[in-house]
């Protein structure tokens, strides 16, 4: 069984999901949350710090074997990207601390990977999410959506590369 946590990183707030994965590529679901950063935090370095600490106790809590984490992606402007690159740095940096794997994935590959479109909206992967896990009408917060998000589209990664042995050519042609 492979645990992956998937992570949505913000600078205000964070997206955690877990899903567990077997030996047959089923998957299920396991938890999600969403980190509110700006709880009881006076600055931007205080919220990094919140960050680490909140990601620590999930690592502790639920013990993932591996970790997807989304890119940054340009929309708004270069200071929000500078601040998104810095969130994801301290998660990256949480979690590689612990001796996991991290997979990062665009939000159009994620997109591509659950609804089959890389301009999908949120809704799309939300609805996606909800029907690949069996979540009914459970109301998921976005940001812990797209952290399920995440985690589905490394299961998915995962499972192909095994069947297509892609990984096992690519480490082939760079010798």
């Amino acid at each position: 069984m492979t645990r992956i946590l998937g992570i949505d990183p913000g600078s205000q707030r964070t997206g955690i999901g877990l899903i567990d994965v077997d030996a047959t590529g089923k998957y299920s679901f396991v938890h999600c949350q969403m980190l509110n950063l700006l709880v009881d935090t006076e600055d931007f370095p205080a919220r990094l710090g919140k960050l680490v600490f909140d990601l620590e106790e999930v690592l502790e809590q639920w013990r993932p074997t591996v970790v997807a984490i989304e890119t940054v992606f340009m929309e708004k402007s270069a200071m929000s990207a500078l601040k998104l690159g810095h969130a994801r740095g301290a998660a990256i940096a949480t979690v590689v601390r612990r001796g996991l794997s991290v997979s990062e994935y665009a939000p159009r590959v994620v997109k591509q990977s659950l609804v089959g479109s890389g301009a999908a909206d949120k809704i799309q992967v939300q609805h996606m999410v909800k029907l690949l896990l069996s979540l009914g009408e459970r109301k998921l917060q976005a940001d812990a959506a797209d952290a399920l998000a995440v985690a589905l589209t490394h299961a998915h990664m995962s499972a192909t590369t095994g069947r297509t042995g892609l990984a096992t050519a690519l480490l082939r042609r760079r010798r």
